[in-house]
C-alpha cells in the first residue's frame, strides 16, 4: 500500500489557487451588491456560497496531506469570512429597505373615516349557476326550485330508489331527527322534478338548480354541501335524439362552439336507458397526452343522463304510453372547477372574499 502524497501542492489544485479564490470572492461580492431583494440575495447566496468555487475549495481541503491543510484552510477560511460579512451586510441593507417600504405602502391613516361594512363579492358559484340557467332559458325552459328538507318518498321512492338501495343508508344521507321520521336533507335536486311532474300536466321543460347534502368529508375534492343543476323534459314523442341535442347545445354554450360530445352506457334507477356524457377537452382538444385538465384522455366527464324511467312517470301520475321524458344534470362546483382550473374544493366553500373577487361580475 502506498503512503500519503507528502509532495502534494495545493496551489496546483484549481479550486485552491489563490487567484481563483480571489476571483470567486470578487464575483460573489458583485452578485451580492446586484441583488435588489432578499429573494435575489438568497439566489446569489446559493450560487456563490453554498454551491460556488469557495465551497468547492473547502471540499478539496480534505484530500490534502496534513502539511498542506493548514495553509489551504486559512486561505479558504478567509474567503468564507469575506463572503459571510458581505452577505450579512447586504442582507441587513435589504431588510431595512423592505421595512421602510412596508411602512410606506401599508401605512394606515387612522383619522380617515372607513365604511363599517367591508365590500363583499358575488360568489362564483352563483355566477356559474346563472350562466348554466341562461343556457336553458335560452331554449325556452323554466327555472323551478324546491325545499332542501324533503320527504323520503320524494327523494327516493318516487325516483325508483327502493328501500334497500345503498343511497338510502345513513352513511350517504343526512336524516332529520327522528331518523325514522321520513324527512331527509335532499341528496339531489331530482325531488324538484318529482314535485313539478306531480303539480303540472305535460309538456314540461324545467331546470332545477339548488343545494344538496351528502355525508362526505370536506377535502380537496369533496364537500358535504354542494350544488347541482338538473334538467327535465316531458312531452309527447321525446327520444334520446332530443336528449343528445339538448346536451350538445348546453355544452356549446358553456365551453364554446364546436365542442364535441360522446356518450357511454350507464345505469341510474330513475332513467332507462341511461348514459354518461363526455365532452372533448376545451384546453387541449384531445391533442395533448400530458394535459392536466383531461388527464391526457382528451375527454372530460359531464354527468349522468337518460330517458325518464316509466316507473317514475307512473309514480307522478303521468301515462308513460303517452308521454316520454329525458333528464340530465351536473354539479355546479364541477362546472366552476372545469372552466377556471380550481383544484381545491375548500377554496370554493371557505368564503374568502379574495377568492370570489378574482372572478369579477361574470363567470
Amino acid at each position: 500500500m502506498s503512503g500519503p502524497n507528502t509532495q502534494y501542492d495545493p496551489v496546483e489544485v484549481a479550486a485552491l489557487d489563490p487567484r481563483n479564490l480571489d476571483e470567486a470572492v470578487v464575483a460573489a461580492l458583485a452578485a451580492f451588491a446586484r441583488a435588489g431583494s432578499l429573494d435575489e440575495l438568497n439566489t446569489a447566496r446559493l450560487a456563490h456560497v453554498v454551491k460556488g468555487a469557495v465551497a468547492q475549495a473547502k471540499r478539496e481541503i480534505g484530500a490534502l496531506p496534513p502539511s498542506a491543510k493548514a495553509e489551504a484552510g486559512k486561505r479558504v477560511g478567509a474567503a468564507q469570512s469575506a463572503l459571510g460579512r458581505a452577505l450579512a451586510a447586504r442582507k441587513q441593507e435589504l431588510e431595512q429597505d423592505r421595512d421602510q417600504r412596508i411602512l410606506v405602502e401599508e401605512s394606515v391613516d387612522v383619522t380617515r373615516p372607513v365604511g363599517r361594512r367591508p365590500r363583499g363579492a358575488r360568489h362564483p358559484l352563483e355566477l356559474t349557476s346563472e350562466r348554466l340557467m341562461d343556457a336553458f332559458i335560452g331554449m325556452g325552459w323554466e327555472v323551478v326550485e324546491g325545499p332542501e328538507v324533503e320527504s323520503e318518498w320524494m327523494n327516493f321512492d318516487a325516483l325508483n330508489l327502493g328501500k334497500d338501495h345503498p343511497a338510502r343508508q345513513m352513511q350517504d344521507t343526512f336524516f332529520v331527527d327522528p331518523p325514522d321520521g321520513g324527512l331527509v336533507l335532499r341528496t339531489q335536486t331530482s325531488p324538484v322534478q318529482i314535485r313539478t311532474m306531480l303539480e303540472r300536466t305535460p309538456p314540461i321543460y324545467v331546470v332545477s338548480p339548488g343545494k344538496v347534502f351528502r355525508t362526505d368529508d370536506l377535502d380537496a375534492t369533496h364537500t358535504p354541501v354542494f350544488h347541482q343543476i338538473e334538467a327535465l323534459a316531458v312531452d309527447k314523442g321525446l327520444t334520446m335524439a332530443h336528449l343528445r341535442g339538448a346536451i350538445d347545445h348546453f355544452v356549446r354554450v358553456m365551453f364554446g362552439e364546436g365542442t364535441r360530445t360522446r356518450v357511454r352506457a350507464s345505469y341510474f334507477p330513475f332513467t332507462e336507458p341511461s348514459m354518461e356524457t363526455d365532452f372533448v377537452c376545451f384546453v387541449c382538444h384531445g391533442d395533448d397526452p400530458s394535459c392536466r385538465t383531461c388527464g391526457g384522455s382528451g375527454w372530460i366527464e359531464l354527468g349522468g343522463s337518460g330517458m325518464v324511467n316509466r316507473k317514475v312517470l307512473v309514480a307522478c301520475g303521468i301515462d308513460p304510453d303517452v308521454y316520454t321524458g329525458f333528464a340530465f344534470g351536473l354539479g355546479i362546483e364541477r362546472a366552476l372547477q372545469l372552466r377556471h382550473g380550481v383544484t381545491d374544493m375548500r377554496d370554493i366553500v371557505e368564503g374568502d372574499v379574495r377568492f370570489s373577487r378574482q372572478f369579477g361580475m361574470e363567470v
